[in-house]
């Protein structure tokens, strides 16, 4: 600083005083967290992952191993859902639950969809199996991949795959544009 400025801030601060110790804040040590407390918390948390609890472990509607399955959000457009069952879209990732427990299943389906919204991925691959030989129902895990599917909100539609993609055994599945992808689609056809 110049001379002036230092004239000039010490003229500012002329009529500053220092604080009286009866005028500082003690900061209390933190308390322990009420067990009320921690159970708000805990409810906010499952609020953040409504998706972790909507997904059932409960008993669900047996599919038949070879039945074809799909469904879709209401409001999707015919052609798109057309293009989604013919595999006109890309596969962007694949999911493998062969060997997995239903559990494990939904744990891994869960992490899945938010890593494609994570990474802007639109269509993926999902590996159910036909589940011939699970115990103590054929189909098992294909019957709970096509009830959790239309729970998770970022899934907008799901089909069986194509024969060279794992027909009756697989599902191809569509999900919404990543905020990112949203963003980027509403520039693009801004008028200029």
């Amino acid at each position: 600083m110049g001379k002036e400025e230092t004239d000039l801030f010490l003229e500012a601060m002329s009529d500053v005083v220092p604080l009286n110790s009866a005028d500082k804040v003690v900061q209390q040590e933190r308390q322990q967290a009420s067990e009320a407390q921690l159970a708000r918390r805990a409810a906010a948390q499952r609020e953040e992952d409504p998706a972790q609890d909507a997904l059932t472990l409960e008993a669900v509607d047996l599919v038949d191993p070879d039945d074809v399955i799909g469904w879709t959000r209401g409001g999707m457009q015919h052609g798109v859902y057309k293009n989604l069952r013919l595999a006109k879209y890309e596969l962007e990732a694949r999911l493998d639950l062969h060997g997995h427990t239903v559990e494990q299943a939904r744990h891994a389906l869960l992490q899945f969809v938010a890593d494609c919204q994570r990474n802007d991925i639109r269509c993926a691959l999902v590996l159910h199996g036909k589940g011939l030989n699970s115990k103590p129902h054929r189909g098992v895990l294909k019957s709970y991949v096509a009830k959790w599917l239309p729970m998770i909100p970022e899934v907008l539609a799901y089909h069986t795959a194509l024969k060279q993609h794992g027909g009756t055994g697989a599902v191809y599945v569509l999900m919404r544009k990543s905020p990112a992808q949203k963003l980027e689609n509403r520039e693009r056809h801004q008028k200029k």
